[in-house]
């Protein structure tokens, strides 16, 4: 257990670059007591561990993608049919991209190339809500528990819902020009591993320029919550006496844009200040799952009908997740 938890507070959560910002910040005269002061150290603190836990995470997640490729996967995918499709599609969907925009051409493809649609959105569901990364980001603050929990309570969400589009026969509801698009087959040479490690390099180099500017504003936002609103303030409309906290932040998270590594400091702050476990995940999973401009990219490949069904799924998957949380929370933290 002492390992354990020296494993989530100074490997994963790095507390000791915590203690040196702050050492280091009391030095140039600045009191991290104070506002001004807590504010750069957390934000310091938050950007720093973020940073090089993306580094370390996506280059480890891009090397095992690169053993699974859309025409891999698509071959994969194929073999199975009914609920294990779906299981499977959520599975892969862990080591795929890590925002719901980078999905949505990968949902395309595989649509396109005659997959079972309920199988293609459990894909769609799970690559932006449970991939690698937030199992391991989520662990450096809320512990093993919350994020194991997490991650297969995202999984039950994309599976359910790819079955229940499945049998709801909702082919008819993609747009025309992905029906008739049809699969081309395309055979993947093997790579060797530094290919792979060039590969992975590469896709370290393009998300981390990506996802960045999203890292800062979602630490910014962090550092604000976490050293100038009240805690009252959090506590009244997203702790325990508020009923309709859960509701209230899926819908607030929907509009924005962000994906794991964004929303980690917010929650992190949200935590602090007294929100409740599970209204925070269900921001975090309303954020990097229904965000507005992935919504307006699926707008293009499916029919109003179809995406007002996926919104629905995932949106009252998310509350009843938010709900269950906050019910068992005591259990987790």
């Amino acid at each position: 257990m002492d390992i354990w938890k020296f494993i989530q507070d100074q490997v994963l959560g790095m507390k000791w670059l915590n203690e040196q910002i702050g050492g280091l910040l009391s030095m140039l005269g600045l009191d991290t007591e104070a506002r001004i002061g807590g504010s750069i150290q957390f934000f310091l603190y938050d950007v720093l561990k973020i940073t090089v836990l993306l580094y370390f995470l996506i280059f480890v997640i891009s090397y095992i993608q690169s053993y699974f490729p859309p025409e891999r996967s698509k071959r994969i995918l194929g073999r199975f049919h009914g609920v294990g499709a779906n299981i499977i599609s959520a599975l892969l969907g862990t080591v795929t991209p890590f925002c719901s925009c980078s999905s949505i051409p990968l949902f395309i493809g595989f649509t396109s190339a005659g997959l079972p649609l309920g199988v293609t959105f459990s894909f769609l569901i799970s690559s932006p809500m449970v991939d690698l990364g937030s199992l391991i980001l989520l662990m450096s603050i809320f512990g093993a528990k919350v994020a194991v929990v997490y991650v297969l309570v995202g999984l039950v969400i994309a599976v359910a819902g790819g079955a229940l589009i499945e049998k709801l026969h909702m082919e008819p509801y993609v747009e025309e020009f992905i029906r008739k698009a049809g699969g081309v087959d395309i055979e993947a040479y093997t790579l060797t591993v530094w290919e792979r490690i060039q590969f992975a390099k590469e896709q370290v180099a393009s998300t981390f320029k990506k996802v960045f500017p999203y890292i800062l504003i979602g630490v910014g936002i962090g550092a604000v919550i976490h050293n100038w609103i009240p805690e009252s303030w959090i506590e009244a409309v997203l702790g325990g006496d508020n009923p309709l906290g859960v509701v209230l932040a899926t819908l607030v998270g929907v509009p924005m844009y962000a994906d794991i590594f964004g929303t980690i400091p917010v929650a992190e702050a949200l935590l602090y200040k007294g929100a409740q476990l599970g209204t925070i995940l269900a921001f975090m999973m309303a954020v990097t799952t229904l965000s507005l401009p992935s919504m307006i990219m699926l707008r293009k490949a499916v029919k109003p009908k179809l995406l007002a069904l996926f919104i629905g799924i995932c949106t009252i998957g998310i509350i009843f997740v938010g709900y269950l949380f906050n019910v068992f929370q005591f259990l987790l933290i």
